[in-house]
This record gives structure tokens, C-alpha cells and sequence, in this order.
């Protein structure tokens, strides 16, 4: 118990250890944009691009009704002369618009062009691909005050029923701001932070209900109205979703992790922590921080959340403590602390993190892990096991493990699993909450090894026609059923349900240059260079091996087509994927070493730790 507390108090005294790459930045010099002046909001056009309005008006956020700040507003100049020289409204769109090309219509007339000039087979080459990707993802841009803040979760022009789809999505923008921090272009992720940190929830309340302090929104649309009174002049409003119109209206739990996430990545590589320094900033983290570490009835040290709060926004089976979730905490933990201001008012906050690092990371790596020795283990647990020294601490029926898994496991590699509950495991493969663990080292070097190796030896499963599988395998017959509710977008090797998400590809790479292993996702990119321009971007792919795009899946949909380039522009710079890895923290590694080795009964003692664990 000694070697514990000791090895704790060394990680109470913050962060240690080298950093993984010798790079401080991304090696790439800023792409000027058009001047804000040239924007002005008018009516929204197919994918919410706006034309300018010549006409002067008033932009002001409208935060939440809940929100102890007071509203600001920003005007925007009227734009009638640059340099002495009258402009007309054709030439200001032009300027406008010089980055943004028209709904596809110019890229694809240029995309064709080389096809048929490169190529009798018309298969597109790969630099088209990546262009017509850029102007893609430029088209689906959202403007704000005559500012860029963020990308729309899909710009199909022939679809008709928009749902949210024409929102900013934070989990969604992240890809799309990793590429634009690759490519040098820092505003639009800027703007995008400070933006949604002013629609953090404080008070915010949802049908009579009230989400905890610090909540981020999972999304937020920007709408264009008229000014009361003065029909020539309109103003910009943020009107942010907290799960009130969601479907089955779930909070997101993730939207502020990855907020955390994205704004440590644009301080490492914009070279800004000004940002970051804000006192506005350092708030909203520890808000973010207050709202994950507050004590509740539950004894675990991983977050227990609701189906469909991440990634997979679905009823699927994953409430509980899904690994995703998990995967994100600790990643967003350790960011946290790396921005933290030291001051006397984070002490206690930073003491918590400490504390929840050291037991998050032991409790996953110990009881989440399966191998086929780990696997073999369970098969022989003894059940209704009482004392602190118990194996079977969770109580697992060895009946549990499904036969899939019995003839899926291979000799070399493992996994973390999905979920984790008393008399419960969700033996499920999930991709996201796997790639993750090994970006942020919440699984130990050996265990992210060991995912590659698996992932390498199922690769006709896990990538198949097109990458890649967001869980497996998927759930079927009266399982599909009961877990789902019979979900009819959910059909077996469909959207969530074991579908294909190219998106994925962005984890994937980072994940595998942390490990030296690039060619994996070389190979996965490959793959989806053969169909993915050609398919229109799809957001998800059915059947068990992709070849179909996904029946209900939207089309250009620009997380597919920013997974993709920040995949592309990682390859070529592997360095640059150190602002979103988490190197392994060494202090972390002796405490959780000292807990394996420590007595069971001398771990329940409160005596050196403010916050008890079950380990």
C-alpha cells in the first residue's frame, strides 16, 4: 500500500513524460481567407452556403435562456466599397465564394476532365480525390457574423428531408477541424471553440429538467432573421440542440470531451495557447471536469452514461459504461491537465483528475481486457464468489460468452471489450472505443499492440470492401429486438448496428502512427479510395462486407470526407499526429503497478485518497 500512495502522491504533483514526436507544429503555413467583410448572411442555399448581403446588419448570439453571461453582438460593416472602388454583387460573390465551388458543379466538370484523361478505366486518380474532398468539405462551411464556424454534418443538394443534418455537430466537426488545423487554417477552428464554449449550458433546463453545469450542446444551427422593425437589415442567431429535439432526446456525454480534445490539438498546433489561457476557457474545462467528476451512487471510476450519448446516438444496448465514453474521459483528462492553469482554485479539481487517471486506467486495462488467455479465464470463473478477494469481482456467468467469440478470437491479439456491469460484459468489438484507448494510452503498450494485431488478423471482418466496421459482430433475431427496440434503421450490418463508417479512418491512422504501424491504415485508405468519390461520400455502408451504401446513409457527408483527408494528410506527415496522442504517463504506469500488487483488503482504506475505487 505504500508503493501505491507514494506512487499517487508523484502523479498529485501533475504530468510527466517526453513528448512522442520532436515537432511543434503542423508544417503548415496559413491559407488566407476572403475578408469577413465580404459575408453577410442572407438566405440559406443548397448546403448552407450564404451569399452576401450588401446590406448592414446587427449579428448577436442568443445563448441559452439559462446562461449567466451577457449577450454580445458584433456589426457588420455594410460592404459597398473596397479601396475607393464601387463593387457589385456578382463580383462580391465571386470573392466570396473563390474558395467555396459552387455545389460540386465546377470540381466534378474538373474531376471528369482527368478521369477521361488519365484514365480508360475512369477510375478517378487519387489527387482528384483529395481535391474534389477539399472543395467538399469548403462547401459545407457555415459562416457566422461573416466569420467560418463550423461544417454541416451533410451537404447532399438532392435531398429534400434535412432533419439535423444541416447543423454543426461538435463529435462531428472534430475531423473537419483536425483538417483544417493540418492544412494551416486556424480561424474557422478558433471561432468554432469560442463559439460553443458561449453556448455551454449553465443553468439550461430541457422539458422541466435540468442537465448538469457545464454540458455542451451536440449541436447548433446558425439562422439567419429580420430585425425587429427594420426590414433591411437581418441578424445571425446560434440556436444550440442539448438533446431537447434529438431523437429518443439524450444529452450528448461526449460533445464536451472531445471539445477538450480539439482545443488542446489547436493550441499544439496553431502554437496559440492564448486561446486556451482565457479565463473564459480555463472556466469551461472546469466546468466540463466538475460535471464528469461529480460523486453519484456509482462505484466504478468509469462515467456512467445512457444509450445513445455518443457516437452511437441509438438505443443499442450500450448504456452503462461503454467504452467509448471511457476511451474519451481519460483522453480528455489528461488533455485537461496538460491546460490547466496552475492556480490555487484548480488544486482540488487537479487532485480529483489524478485520482479518477489512476483508478480509470487500472479498471479498464484490468477488467475490460480480453485475449484468448483472458477468455480462457472467464470460461472457468467461479460464480457467487463473496470477499475482498474475490476473482470473479464483477460476478460473470461463464455462460455469457457468446459461441461467436469462442471461434472469432485469434491466438495473437485482443481487445478491450464494449461495456462492463455486474453479471454483465458486452464481449462486442467496438472500433471507436479501441482506437481511442490506444490514441489517448488508456491501454498499455502491449494491449495497443495487441488491437492492431487483432485488428490485422480480422480484417476481412473489421474492414471487408470499405472501412470500417463501428462495432461487431451485429446484433440479429429477437437480440436485434430486445436490445434495440426493434430499431428498423438498426437492421443487422446496418448503421450502427455493424456498419461501415468511413469516417473511422481518421482514428484508425492516428492510432496506428502512434504505434509505428502506418501501413494498416495505408491499406484501410486504399480501400476506400476504390469506391468513396464514386459513391458520393456515404456516411455509413450495410451488409456485412460494405458493398452496399447504407440505405438510410446521407450522402456527401462531410465527416466521411474530413475522416479522409485528415487520413491523407497524416500519412504524408506522420509527425503532425502528436497533438491529438496522449503520451503514456509514467507516474500513471507505477501507481497502476502498485495497485496490481497491493493487498485487496489495504486498497479499500480512505486513508491517503479522498475518493474510494472498486478495483
Amino acid at each position: 500500500m505504500a508503493c501505491a500512495a507514494e506512487a499517487i502522491l508523484q502523479v498529485l504533483s501533475g504530468p510527466a513524460g517526453p513528448p512522442l514526436f520532436n515537432s511543434d507544429s503542423c508544417f503548415h503555413k496559413p491559407i488566407s481567407l476572403p475578408s469577413p467583410k465580404y459575408y453577410a448572411t442572407g438566405e440559406r442555399k443548397s448546403g448552407f452556403v450564404y451569399k452576401p448581403n450588401l446590406r448592414s446588419r446587427k449579428c448577436t448570439t442568443i445563448y441559452p435562456t439559462h446562461s449567466l453571461a451577457e449577450s454580445f453582438s458584433c456589426k457588420c460593416q455594410q460592404a459597398e466599397r473596397v479601396s475607393g472602388a464601387a463593387i457589385s454583387e456578382n463580383e462580391i460573390n465571386g470573392v466570396a465564394n473563390a474558395s467555396i465551388l459552387d455545389n460540386f458543379g465546377v470540381a466534378r466538370e474538373l474531376g471528369h476532365e482527368k478521369v477521361r484523361i488519365s484514365s480508360k478505366l475512369h477510375t478517378t486518380s487519387i489527387d482528384s480525390i483529395e481535391d474534389e474532398a477539399w472543395d467538399l468539405l469548403r462547401a459545407s462551411m457555415v459562416y457566422y457574423c461573416g466569420n467560418p464556424i463550423g461544417t454541416i454534418a451533410a451537404n447532399d443538394p438532392n435531398d429534400s428531408s434535412l432533419l439535423n443534418y444541416d447543423q454543426v455537430f461538435i463529435r462531428d466537426f472534430v475531423p473537419s477541424g483536425i483538417a483544417f488545423l493540418l492544412k494551416g487554417e486556424y480561424d474557422i477552428v478558433r471561432t468554432f471553440i469560442l463559439h460553443t464554449l458561449q453556448l455551454q449550458s449553465w443553468e439550461k433546463t430541457m422539458d422541466c429538467h435540468s442537465p448538469g453545469q457545464g454540458l455542451m450542446p451536440a449541436s447548433f444551427k446558425v439562422r439567419t432573421i429580420p430585425l425587429d422593425g427594420d426590414d433591411s437589415a437581418t441578424e445571425d442567431v446560434l440556436d444550440p440542440d442539448f438533446g431537447e429535439a434529438a431523437i429518443g432526446r439524450v444529452a450528448p456525454v461526449d460533445s464536451g470531451l472531445w471539445w477538450i480534445i480539439l482545443l488542446r490539438a489547436y493550441g499544439k498546433c496553431s502554437g496559440d495557447l492564448s486561446v486556451q489561457e482565457r479565463v473564459d476557457v480555463q472556466t469551461g474545462i472546469k466546468m466540463i471536469l466538475k460535471l464528469c467528476l461529480a460523486d453519484g451512487f456509482d462505484m466504478f471510476p468509469t462515467l456512467l452514461v445512457t444509450d445513445g450519448s455518443c457516437m452511437i446516438d441509438r438505443r443499442m444496448g450500450i448504456h452503462g459504461h461503454p467504452l467509448e465514453i471511457q476511451a474519451l474521459f481519460y483522453s480528455a483528462l489528461l488533455c485537461a491537465r496538460e491546460m490547466l492553469a496552475p492556480e490555487d482554485g484548480s488544486a482540488d479539481l487537479i487532485t480529483a483528475l489524478n485520482n479518477r487517471l489512476v483508478a480509470l486506467s487500472f479498471h479498464i486495462r484490468e477488467y475490460y481486457w480480453i485475449d484468448m488467455k483472458k477468455l480462457n479465464e472467464i470460461y472457468r470463473y467461479k460464480t457467487e464468489e463473496y470477499s475482498y478477494d474475490a476473482v470473479n469481482k464483477f460476478n460473470i456467468y461463464p455462460d455469457q460468452i457468446p459461441p461467436w467469440l469462442v471461434e472469432w478470437m485469434p491466438n495473437k491479439g485482443g481487445y478491450l471489450i464494449g461495456n462492463l456491469q455486474p453479471a454483465h460484459m458486452d464481449f462486442r468489438y467496438f472500433s471507436l472505443g479501441n482506437l481511442w484507448s490506444i490514441v489517448g494510452s488508456l491501454a498499455t503498450t502491449e494491449q495497443s499492440h495487441a488491437i492492431l494485431d487483432l485488428f490485422e488478423a480480422k480484417w476481412a471482418e473489421l474492414v471487408a470492401d470499405m472501412p470500417m466496421k463501428i462495432c461487431y459482430p451485429a446484433l440479429g433475431g429477437e437480440e436485434w429486438r430486445i436490445v434495440t427496440g426493434s430499431d428498423p434503421k438498426n437492421t443487422p450490418w446496418s448503421y450502427h448496428n455493424g456498419g461501415s463508417w468511413p469516417t473511422l479512418l481518421w482514428q484508425l491512422t492516428v492510432a496506428c502512427i502512434k504505434m509505428n504501424r502506418p501501413g494498416i491504415a495505408e491499406n484501410a485508405v486504399k480501400i476506400a479510395e476504390r469506391r468513396i468519390s464514386r459513391d458520393k461520400w456515404p456516411e455509413y455502408y450495410d451488409t456485412k462486407r460494405a458493398r452496399f451504401i447504407g440505405k438510410q446513409a446521407r450522402l456527401f457527408q462531410t465527416w466521411s470526407i474530413a475522416g479522409y483527408l485528415v487520413a491523407k494528410l497524416l500519412l504524408s506527415n506522420p509527425g503532425a499526429a502528436h497533438i491529438l496522442v496522449n503520451v503514456e504517463d509514467m507516474e500513471l504506469v507505477n501507481a497502476f503497478s502498485c495497485m496490481l500488487s497491493a493487498n485487496p483488503r489495504r486498497k479499500r482504506s480512505r486513508k491517503g485518497l479522498k475518493q474510494s475505487y472498486i478495483i
